[in-house]
């Protein structure tokens, strides 16, 4: 009788960890599923310009030739602004809660605010997008494909001279999306 009992709650226990497994293993797909969803979510030009702040970088944006262009092509802010491999993405993630951290705090709240603040903001950007080498806007403009027949001669020399001095494309091309802001001395 007692093998019989203890071969039953062998039989038990076994049920509930592969029920216990089944559950975990469930769990961990919601919860991928969940983390994937956020991270989509808030890589939308919705999400990012969503805050108060973000509507003057908005408008520019919509100004600018990488939402509205003869080839009908648009850049996103994820585009310009997150990289699309996993770790360089969760890193600037995190960095980026800084900005709702001070969008709620009322740092950058107002567009006086944010004005304040926005050369500060810009060549943090610009520093990063130097240190990794342009990442972002490679993703979409190769070097290799470009048709200098198509460039002015200024452009053609330009590219070449930026390639010999081994500058990356912000160092020329900032503004390209948003305003340029004043440098605080110039004010």
């Amino acid at each position: 009788m007692t093998e019989m009992v203890h071969f039953q709650d062998n039989k038990k226990r076994r049920r509930i960890r592969i029920a216990g497994l089944g559950v975990a293993f469930i769990a961990g797909i919601a919860s991928l599923l969940l983390f994937d969803y956020t991270i989509h979510a808030t890589s939308t030009n919705a999400f990012c310009t969503s805050c108060h702040s973000m509507q003057i970088t908005k408008q520019e944006y919509e100004d600018s030739i990488h939402y509205s262009n003869a080839s009908g092509v648009s850049a996103k802010c994820a585009d310009c602004h997150i990289p699309e491999a996993f770790v360089p993405k969760m890193i600037t993630k995190a960095i980026a809660l800084k900005d709702v951290y001070h969008e709620l705090a009322g740092t950058i709240d107002t567009p006086e605010k944010y004005e304040a603040h926005r050369w500060t903001m810009a060549n943090r950007v610009w520093d990063q997008m130097i240190s990794n080498d342009s990442r972002e806007c490679r993703s979409c403009h190769n070097e290799e494909r470009m048709v200098t027949s198509v460039q002015s001669e200024l452009a053609v020399a330009s590219h070449e001279r930026a390639r010999e001095k081994g500058y990356t494309c912000v160092q020329c091309h900032k503004g390209m999306a948003h305003a340029v802001p004043a440098e605080p001395d110039e004010e």
